[in-house]
C-alpha cells in the first residue's frame, strides 16, 4: 500500500492537471486501504479475505460551477483525462451560489497537524489473526448454555488519506484498525437465541483479548433465553450503552447543517431552547489519541477542534462544512467529511456524553418496574418531527433488580421529550466513535402484548 508522501504527491500532480485543463480552483482527496480478516466456525477455518484498494476524487470549480469525478486507478495519463473530463462537466453544470473551497484564511497548516497516534506499527500475520478468531470463538462456546456458533473473526486494516487544495492546503495521515468478534447461539429449535460481541481499536494493545470478547458474547446470548412479553403502558426505560449511542446519533443527524438548510430537522428553530437537563454535556473530540475518528484536519483542510455540541441544556450550533455554512450565513466548523466521489458532507468525529453522577446499579435499584433495553430494531425515527418508534428487547426491571429477558415490544415517544427526560449514569466507556453511558428516560410508551 502507498505511504502518505506518495498519496500527497499524487494529489499535487492531479491539481496540476486540473489547472492545466482550465480549472480555476480545485481540491483532490486520495485514499488507499488494505485489510485482511479471518473467520472460523466450530474450531475450523471458514474464510480468509484480503483486499486492497485506492481511490482518488477530483473536484473542480469554474466560477460557481463545479463537478466531481473519481477513479480507482492513478497514472499521469489518467490524471489528465480525469481533469479534462471534470472541467468539461463543470462548464455544463448550473451555478451554485454556495459552491467553493473552504475559506483560505481558515485553512490549517502543517504545524497544526499533531500526531494522534492512529497507526500501530505492528501488522499481524494471517496465522495470528486465525489464532485470535479461534480464541474468541472457543471462549464463547465454552459458556454454559451455548449450543452452536455463528463464528469468530479477527481483522486488521490500514489506510492512508491525503487531501490537497489549489489554495495551498496539503495534509495526510495513516491509520490502522484491529478487530475481534464472536457470535453464538443458545437454546434449541424455536427457542434459540443469538447474540454477539465485538471490539475494534487502532492499536492491538487497546483491544481486549479474544477470551474476553468470546465470554461476553456467550453470556449475552445465554441471558436472552426464554424471553417474556411486556404489557402495554408507560414505565421507566434504561438504554444500555449498546444502544444509548443511537439516541445521540439521531441528535447529530438533526444538527447537520445540510438538514437545517433544507429545513428538514426536528431541531429547526430550537437553537436557543433548553432541550436537555443542564447537567448533560455532549462533546466532539477530534484530537482524542488513538480515537476511531480522530483527525487533525477536516475534509476541506480546516483545523478540527474539540467542542461541546450540547452544553447548559442547549445545542451550541450546527455541524457545518463550507457549503452549508455559506447557505446559513455562518462560518464552517471544521466538520467537512469527504469520500472519493461527490461533494463534501459534514460529520462529527469522536463524540461522547459525559457521565452522570449516579451509578448504573443505583439507577436500576431506583426503578420499581421498568426495562433495560439492550437491542433496538428498525429505523422508525422521523428526522423532521423527532417522532420515535422502534422495536426493542432487553430485560425487565422488577423492584430494583434485573429480571427476565423481554422482547416483542415497541418503544414510542418523541426525541425532544426523550432528551428533556434523560439522565445519564456514570458508566461511560470510551472505545467507540460515539460513546454514551447507560441513560434513563421516563415517559415513553410501550406497545407490547
Amino acid at each position: 500500500m502507498i505511504d502518505s508522501s506518495t498519496a500527497l504527491d499524487r494529489c499535487e500532480r492531479m491539481l496540476q492537471a486540473a489547472r492545466k485543463a482550465g480549472a480555476e480552483t480545485a481540491d483532490v482527496v486520495m485514499s488507499a486501504s488494505a485489510s485482511e480478516s479471518v473467520t472460523v466456525r466450530l474450531g475450523a477455518l471458514e474464510d480468509a479475505e484480503r483486499s486492497e484498494e485506492e481511490a482518488v476524487g477530483l473536484r473542480v470549480f469554474i466560477g460557481q460551477q463545479s463537478a466531481t469525478v473519481s477513479a480507482s486507478t492513478f497514472s499521469n495519463d489518467a490524471a489528465a483525462e480525469m481533469a479534462e473530463r471534470a472541467v468539461a462537466m463543470a462548464r455544463l453544470a448550473p451555478e451554485d451560489p454556495y459552491a467553493g473551497l473552504a475559506p483560505e484564511h481558515m485553512l490549517s497548516s502543517a504545524a497544526d497537524h499533531r500526531d494522534l497516534d492512529l497507526a500501530d506499527p505492528g501488522e499481524p500475520s494471517p496465522t495470528e489473526l486465525k489464532a485470535r478468531a479461534l480464541e474468541a470463538e472457543e471462549a464463547a462456546r465454552g459458556v454454559a448454555g451455548v449450543t452452536n456458533s455463528q463464528g469468530g473473526s479477527a481483522s486488521f486494516g490500514q489506510s492512508v488519506v491525503a487531501l490537497a487544495t489549489s489554495h495551498g492546503f496539503s495534509g495526510a495521515y495513516r491509520a490502522t484498525s484491529h478487530g475481534i468478534s464472536a457470535s453464538v447461539i443458545a437454546g434449541e429449535g424455536d427457542a434459540m437465541q443469538r447474540d454477539y460481541a465485538y471490539r475494534t481499536a487502532r492499536h492491538l494493545a487497546d483491544l481486549p483479548s479474544g477470551t474476553d470478547i468470546g465470554v461476553l458474547a456467550g453470556e449475552r446470548t445465554v441471558a436472552r433465553l426464554n424471553p417474556q412479553t411486556m404489557p402495554s403502558g408507560s414505565v421507566p426505560i434504561l438504554f444500555d450503552p449498546r444502544v444509548s449511542d443511537s439516541l445521540v446519533g439521531h441528535l447529530l443527524g438533526a444538527m447537520n447543517g445540510a438538514a437545517i438548510a433544507r429545513r428538514s430537522s426536528f431541531l429547526l428553530d430550537r437553537l436557543e431552547d433548553e432541550l436537555f437537563p443542564d447537567s448533560i454535556i455532549i462533546t466532539d473530540d477530534p484530537h482524542r489519541l488513538r480515537g476511531p475518528r480522530s483527525r487533525a484536519f477536516d475534509g476541506e483542510g480546516l483545523l478540527t477542534r474539540q467542542s461541546d455540541l450540547v452544553k447548559n441544556g442547549k445545542v451550541t450550533g450546527w455541524i457545518l462544512n463550507a457549503a452549508s455554512a455559506r447557505q446559513l450565513g455562518l462560518a464552517p466548523t471544521g466538520h467537512a467529511s469527504r469520500g472519493g466521489s461527490g461533494a463534501p458532507g459534514a460529520s462529527v468525529t469522536n463524540v461522547h456524553m459525559q457521565p452522570g453522577a449516579i451509578t448504573r446499579e443505583a439507577m436500576i435499584a431506583d426503578v420499581e418496574d421498568g426495562i433495560l433495553v439492550t437491542e433496538l430494531v428498525g429505523q422508525g425515527v422521523n428526522g423532521v418531527t423527532g417522532d420515535y418508534s422502534r422495536a426493542a428487547s432487553g430485560f425487565r426491571i422488577r423492584n430494583g433488580v434485573l429480571s427476565e429477558p423481554v422482547s416483542g415490544f415497541t418503544l414510542a415517544g418523541n426525541l425532544l421529550d426523550m432528551y428533556a427526560a434523560m439522565t445519564p449514569a456514570d458508566d461511560l466507556a470510551m472505545h467507540q466513535a460515539v460513546n454514551v453511558p447507560t441513560v434513563r428516560v421516563d415517559g415513553m410508551t410501550i406497545a407490547g402484548a
